[in-house]
């Protein structure tokens, strides 16, 4: 059976892509451990913010200040982690 990817993961994909602008052939080739922050020049402290604000909106859900924390975008696997919570969390 062919590995299905669920819809959470792929919007974290396609952000990466519009947003930080990251090769789709890169992005296509991210695992749970790939590392994010410090590994992927796109990903700075600016691009965070952006790559926040765009996660809210596709994803309907709300990121507090309280959430962001260095292990957040530690890993492509932890981003799409907090991702899935968050949207399981909204109901």
């Amino acid at each position: 059976m062919p590995f299905v990817e669920d819809q959470t993961e792929t919007t974290i994909r396609e952000l990466l892509i519009d947003v930080l602008g990251v090769a789709p052939a890169t992005v296509a080739a991210m695992t749970n451990e790939t590392p994010l922050f410090g590994a992927l020049p796109e990903l700075d402290s600016m691009a965070v913010a952006g790559l926040l604000t765009e996660m809210e909106d596709r994803l309907d859900i709300m990121i507090d200040d309280s959430d962001i924390d260095g292990e957040l975008f530690e890993t492509f696997g932890s981003l799409v982690a907090f991702a899935k919570a968050k949207v399981a969390a909204k109901g």
